[in-house]
């Protein structure tokens, strides 16, 4: 299954700028080390936004959990990075209960490789 309203995804300049590609951030910054050594940067924060999107774009919903206040889907699945490397990463998505568009909550890399 697809992530629902795809064609709406809500990624925050400061989700990726102040968290996911921020080395000062506590629980962040193992990400951004993750992240930039394949080389995604801060000052083009919009580059990881696109891999992003257009993960949830192109891989399956791996789980689908309803809460009391809407629905998180949890992606898993290749992300191109800058360096032409597929990485295998989850994204998390939320859903809420009267809206229609996906909000990006956190990515990271997979233990494991996806067959």
């Amino acid at each position: 299954m697809k992530l629902p309203y795809a064609d709406r995804l809500d990624i925050p300049q400061a989700k990726v700028t102040e968290y996911l590609l921020s080395s000062t951030h506590r629980a962040g910054r193992a990400k951004a080390r993750f992240f930039s050594a394949f080389g995604f940067q801060a000052t083009a924060w919009e580059t990881l936004a696109t891999a992003v999107r257009q993960h949830a774009l192109d891989n399956n919903v791996a789980l689908s959990e309803p809460t009391p206040f809407g629905i998180r889907c949890v992606i898993e699945g290749p992300l191109v990075a800058p360096t032409g490397q597929q990485l295998q990463v989850r994204t998390v998505w939320f859903i809420d209960k009267e809206g229609q568009t996906p909000r990006f909550i956190t990515a990271y890399p997979l233990k494991r490789r996806i067959p």
